[in-house]
């Protein structure tokens, strides 16, 4: 049951994003990134987590994520071990590119956007 709260998939996390309950944090470089980002997330690569924790909210639930969940499963570890309700999302952010294809992708980025103005 504890492991279980440790993770979370594309379609449990979206709605959380879209109603402001939880921060998608992608831990990729910066050199990823640039090749490619999501548009919604906050990217704060793997390395620079320590010092940049006070840029996260401890009132909303961190889904840290990378392309698959190697890294992302680290940076859950370390959120958990500094206080912070984390989670890492299982199916990464290739998974979560999956999910959000045409109107999925669509509906959630206007639920966003309507969030994020608030």
């Amino acid at each position: 049951e504890m492991r279980d709260d440790m993770k979370i998939d594309s379609k449990g996390v979206v709605p959380l994003l879209a109603n402001g309950k939880a921060i998608l944090v992608d831990v990729r470089f910066r050199e990823e990134v640039a090749v490619w980002r999501t548009g919604f997330a906050v990217n704060i690569p793997l390395n620079e987590l320590p010092k940049r924790l006070t840029e996260l909210p401890r009132d909303r639930t961190i889904v840290a994520a990378c392309p698959h969940k190697d890294r992302s499963a680290i940076a859950m570890a370390y959120l958990r071990s500094k206080g912070y309700d984390a989670k890492y999302l299982t199916d990464g952010l290739i998974g979560l590119a999956e999910y959000l294809r045409g109107e999925r992708a669509k509906d959630f980025m206007e639920d966003f956007e309507k969030r994020s103005k608030k």
